[in-house]
């Protein structure tokens, strides 16, 4: 195996030097699209955002290394992408349907202690994902939560009921949040797939929700800041 070939193949002194340039040149471009669109870090951008950037990277990775490719060619395609990038921005700054169709709304997962089924669906996330962002946010159980939105860049926003309105609701951490089969009575249980609480008479009892027929026992501890 000729490693030089692999390596190396017909690259000049000349040429190298000629990438490591494109290459600065196109890193500084990109460094100053991050900078136009006034975002402190990666976690700030929206989805329209996460895009362009990665259009931007894909326009600037070609012309480091391809000798036939011109940088004012690059950096034409790249003035266009920004310029539409503030245009756009511009427009869903002043139109809010504008805004809904590129970003997307925000999604109500958790009303009243309980889970939003048809917004989990829209939002393609699975329950364990969403009951792990909520575990970061110190979330105990539905019951504490009065109301989660999982927001257009991903991220969960969440109001808390105060401690005297927590009520009982479906366990969020692993052990608790399991399938009974022995119901003791006069205890609430949480409908692991929904979050509806309720008095039960069998473990196969269905949801009047959703249907389901595995319950957890509710817990009603308070939230610790």
């Amino acid at each position: 195996m000729d490693f030089t070939q692999i390596f190396i193949h017909d690259t000049t002194w000349t040429f190298a030097a000629e990438v490591i340039l494109r290459s600065v040149i196109m890193f500084v471009l990109i460094i100053v699209f991050l900078r136009l669109t006034g975002k402190r870090g990666v976690r700030q951008l929206s989805i329209f955002e996460v895009a362009i950037l990665l259009a931007l990277g894909s326009i600037a990775g070609d012309p480091m290394f391809e000798e036939e490719l011109p940088l004012l060619q690059a950096l034409i395609v790249m003035t266009v992408v920004i310029g539409l990038y503030r245009v756009i921005t511009w427009l869903m700054m002043k139109y809010q349907p504008f805004e809904d169709l590129i970003e997307g709304k925000a999604l109500y997962i958790v009303e009243d202690g309980e889970l939003v089924l048809e917004k989990i669906k829209q939002g393609k996330m699975s329950h364990d994902e969403f009951f792990s962002e909520m575990r970061q946010q110190n979330v105990e159980h539905l019951g504490q939560v009065r109301v989660g939105l999982l927001e257009s860049d991903g991220k969960f926003s969440i109001l808390f009921y105060p401690p005297e309105q927590v009520r009982y609701g479906l366990p969020l951490f692993p052990k608790p949040y399991k399938a009974v089969r022995d119901i003791k009575m006069h205890h609430l249980y949480a409908c692991t797939h929904c979050g509806k609480t309720m008095y039960i008479h069998g473990a196969q009892d269905a949801c009047p929700r959703c249907g389901c027929c595995d319950w957890a026992e509710a817990i009603n501890t308070q939230r610790l800041a």
